[in-house]
């Protein structure tokens, strides 16, 4: 069975622990281990803090969108912006890589999110915003109670 939600937000640091928080609550019905929970969150924080961070500069009225579909055991998270684009997706990737190192940035956040997930592609274009999928099958190995 296939479930979906959708949320959108404006482009503020404040709203990074409220997506986080929300994946986890939705994605919770799949009874994932606590890691696997865990690192979703933790991806999901880094996708939407460089859409904030990058993409908008932190400006309210930047638009994040968060989309989390659910299909038996995996899950598929989308998070979008439109804001300024990734110039070079593979440097950006590239471990220790940050646009901005004034704001003591790690650029380890694709990097992170590569190691959490099974799946992940980076889709952006300059001053076209970008999209960040990403895919993860979740354990069937856990303890079943009768």
């Amino acid at each position: 069975m296939k479930n979906e939600m959708q949320i959108q937000f404006s482009a503020l640091s404040q709203n990074e622990s409220f997506a986080r928080v929300s994946v986890g609550a939705f994605i919770a019905q799949l009874d994932p281990t606590m890691d696997e929970l865990t690192e979703i969150k933790t991806v999901v924080s880094e996708a939407v803090t460089n859409a904030i961070i990058h993409g908008y500069n932190e400006n309210p009225a930047g638009t994040v969108q968060l989309i989390v579909v659910l299909e038996d055991d995996t899950v598929a998270i989308t998070i979008r912006d439109d804001g300024k684009g990734i110039g070079d997706v593979e440097q950006a990737r590239e471990p220790l890589y940050t646009s901005k190192p004034e704001l003591e940035r790690s650029g380890m956040g694709f990097t992170i999110i590569e190691n959490f997930m099974d799946e992940l592609t980076i889709t952006s274009g300059d001053q076209k915003g970008t999209t960040v999928y990403v895919k993860k099958q979740l354990s069937k190995n856990k303890v079943v109670s009768h």
